[in-house]
């Protein structure tokens, strides 16, 4: 740890929130001076204090050391930062998982297979088939630690039996021109979090941009410009439609579970 980057991240961090040093140790339950010690690299927080440091400021433990650790999601394998962070179930950032494959302190992939149908497809490019993304991942994910530890870590099928439970509720609403729903993906709430204009013109959203959702987009069976999206968690099921890009969403369905 070096104490003069740490300092200098969190002076950066109380500055950007507009804090003082004394409303800042207040929070903490520390005096000014401490926090003054800190950001001239004299002390450092303890590992407690970091994990209070990293709730206030909504940022990782990494980010507040200077980030030293470059980053890996232990499900996916992708690079990541504090913005695609998966999160533990009191809301604490982890480190170790992005925020599509552990949300709210479930991992929400049980299937290797299936993560790598996701991904290789996002993956191609002119340098980079399906064939090989595929290939690739056959050899990665096995070395991380999410799929090499699966039976201590997983649930074993707790959630892939809520994501069943969901689909057969979303089928059963029998929503016309709504193709048969057989799969929900993790989607990040920042990017399914479309507004809405209400009857009285009021512009509002539903969704929390800091939570993950399951969800999908579907074609409408009776074709058109305009796609399905269905959208889902423990308390609610949603269902809308919209033109390319989430353009003019219309919301058809908000159901509590």
């Amino acid at each position: 740890m070096n104490q003069y980057v740490t300092g200098a991240v969190i002076r950066k961090l109380r500055e950007k929130n507009n804090i003082t040093q004394l409303q800042l140790a207040e929070r903490l339950r520390v005096s000014d001076k401490t926090i003054s010690k800190w950001e001239t690299g004299d002390t450092v927080p303890n590992t407690e204090t970091l994990k209070l440091l990293s709730r206030e400021f909504d940022v990782s433990i990494n980010t507040l050391l200077g980030e030293p650790r470059k980053l890996i999601c232990q499900c996916c394998g992708m690079p990541i930062d504090d913005s695609i962070l998966g999160r533990d179930k009191d809301g604490a950032l982890n480190e170790d998982y992005c925020k599509w494959c552990y949300a709210d302190g479930t991992y929400t992939y049980n299937d290797m297979d299936e993560l790598i149908d996701l991904c290789a497809k996002n993956m191609v490019n002119e340098h980079f088939t399906e064939e090989q993304a595929r290939s690739y991942m056959k050899q990665m994910l096995p070395q991380l630690d999410y799929w090499k530890r699966y039976d201590e870590m997983s649930d074993h099928g707790q959630f892939e039996a809520f994501k069943e439970q969901l689909i057969k509720e979303i089928n059963d609403l029998q929503i016309d021109g709504l193709p048969k729903v057989d799969k929900l993906y993790a989607l990040a709430g920042e990017t399914v979090n479309l507004e809405y204009t209400l009857p009285n013109g009021q512009h509002v959203k539903f969704l929390d941009d800091q939570k993950t959702y399951l969800g999908n987009q579907l074609e409408p069976e009776f074709g058109g410009d305009r796609c399905f999206g269905v959208l889902a968690d423990m308390d609610f099921i949603m269902v809308c439609t919209y033109e390319k890009d989430g353009e003019n969403p219309e919301l058809m369905i908000y159901k509590k579970r």
